[in-house]
């Protein structure tokens, strides 16, 4: 499943009350396809959950996966995994900013348009994004300002207690792959 936009047009409200299987991002009236489903994908992006969440009660967060994240009056967007601030109100579909969003890329995701996807997390406030490449092992971090590849030791979250280490989470993916 490519990720091109679907003809059907409808108002966010629609949208948000509409289950879609799998899941879809709105933006702008349209609905959008995500690449998503294959082994590599799915299993880092449960593997990230897994290690991320484990922290939830110490570092004061909620991680989920494909949260729906409402990042304009007419965008809504789905990451992978998700990390939002514990002490702000609980919203079914949040319009406050998470701490963090994370995105795996499938075989058929290109970083360019990941990034434009991306400016939405950062137009609504995420100071931080990153993109994990499941099979080259590559992290990219994006800020509204710049995108870094990751070089190695831990990632983390400025302000926050938010940190992970890739390459533990690449090394449980290597062993899935038996």
């Amino acid at each position: 499943m490519g990720t091109a936009a679907l003809t059907t047009r409808m108002s966010v409200e629609e949208y948000l009350r509409t289950p879609f299987q799998p899941d879809v991002d709105y933006v702008d009236g349209v609905i959008e396809r995500r690449n998503l489903g294959e082994w590599d994908h799915a299993g880092l992006q449960s593997i990230l959950d897994r290690i991320l969440g484990a922290h939830e009660e110490e570092w004061g967060v909620f991680v989920s996966a494909e949260l729906r994240v409402r990042t304009s009056a007419t965008r809504c967007r789905i990451p992978d995994v998700c990390v939002t601030d514990a002490r702000n109100e609980t919203e079914q579909v949040p319009t406050k900013a998470p701490l963090l969003c994370i995105e795996v890329l499938s075989p058929k995701d290109r970083l360019p348009r990941m990034l434009k996807r991306v400016q939405d997390f950062h137009g609504m406030g995420v100071r931080q994004v990153w993109i994990f490449h499941p099979t080259k092992r590559k992290v990219w971090i994006s800020t509204k300002d710049d995108v870094q590849e990751w070089s190695g030791g831990f990632l983390s979250v400025p302000g926050t207690a938010i940190e992970l280490d890739p390459d533990v989470a690449f090394a449980k993916l290597l062993r899935r792959r038996g």
